[in-house]
């Protein structure tokens, strides 16, 4: 299901026993945890009955003890489980866990528990146990039309009004980092005034280019056959909290738009970043830019689990091959 998807379910007072929130976006997974939280304590969260355990740290014989906890003073007890996939070193046995929980549950179970990761092995038991209905993606939005609609949706959240053009310059200066354009809408009402609209303008002095400029190094590097400036290029983005999905995806973006103006297309955007993309182009080839996108393709759907590569290492390895895609 989606986070929005949960929302209505909650709202109906349906609670499962068990929760998977798993996905990239950070900001929607913490949505969806403060959401169950806010249904299980409607007056405030009890800490007698509510406990957080982080994968690095726990094991199994933990969480079973956390799940076999009564609750104290609500009518049920919230766990709380954080990556529980060894990312190195054995198996602590939090999924043979997960797993028996699971399955011993049953909708009026006293216990609550939700696990929360980035990504998981859609193969293990443990997650085919909790199954789909239970598991909630918490993907970043892809495309510029789905940022935009988060921007919207998220102004109006904190009572902000937007004017024409500013939830699209939000959403091609910062991307798709959510945590980010929540801290820039603020940033932006502030430029504007108490109960002004936020306007372009306001956007554009108050929001530094955090999504494209990287970007265009990175593309630069790329263009010029750097290789070592390419790769610690993405090595920062990733660093600066980029997630290897949101990175791709502006890679992807950045990559359509050259393509688009090397074949005579037209592309939208402030003139400034049009005459970047002029000059940028100039660096490729139509061929060289089809055969990057291709790559970029094959990286996709290596994020997505094809051929069992780190997020990281799928991410370098396109940077590599794209700086070493023919000049023809």
């Amino acid at each position: 299901m989606t986070p929005e998807q949960l929302q209505t379910e909650l709202a109906k007072a349906t609670v499962r026993p068990a929760y998977l929130i798993v996905g990239e976006e950070a900001l929607y997974r913490e949505v969806c945890v403060a959401a169950i939280e806010a249904t299980l304590f409607p007056e405030g969260r009890i800490d007698f009955d509510y406990e957080r355990l982080d994968g690095a740290n726990a094991n199994g014989a933990a969480l079973e003890n956390a799940v076999r906890t009564l609750p104290v003073v609500s009518p049920r007890r919230l766990v709380v489980l954080r990556e529980p996939e060894p990312t190195r070193g054995r198996d602590k046995g939090l999924g043979d866990a997960i797993g028996a929980y699971v399955e011993s549950s049953s909708d009026s179970a006293d216990i609550v528990l939700v696990v929360v990761a980035a990504k998981v092995d859609g193969r293990a038991r443990w997650v085919k146990a909790i199954g789909p209905k239970a598991s909630v993606r918490c993907d970043p939005p892809k495309g510029a039309r789905a940022i935009e609609a988060f921007i919207r949706t998220e102004a109006e959240r904190q009572g902000i009004a937007l004017g024409k053009g500013a939830a699209s310059l939000l959403a091609e200066r910062v991307g798709p980092n959510l945590l980010m354009l929540r801290q820039e809408i603020a940033k932006a009402a502030l430029f504007a005034g108490p109960g002004e609209k936020v306007t372009s303008r306001h956007v554009a002095e108050s929001t530094a280019d955090v999504a494209e400029e990287p970007i265009w190094d990175l593309t630069d590097a790329i263009g010029d056959g750097r290789i070592a400036d390419a790769i610690s290029v993405s090595g920062r983005l990733v660093a600066a909290g980029g997630a290897p999905p949101a990175i791709l995806a502006s890679l992807a973006t950045h990559f359509r738009k050259l393509l688009a103006m090397r074949t005579g297309g037209k592309v939208a955007g402030a003139p400034f970043s049009v005459r970047k993309l002029e000059q940028q182009s100039a660096r490729f080839s139509a061929g060289r830019l089809i055969s990057c996108m291709r790559a970029i393709h094959e990286t996709d759907l290596a994020l997505k689990g094809a051929g069992g590569i780190p997020a990281n290492i799928a991410l370098e390895r396109l940077v590599i091959g794209l700086v070493g895609t023919p000049r023809r």
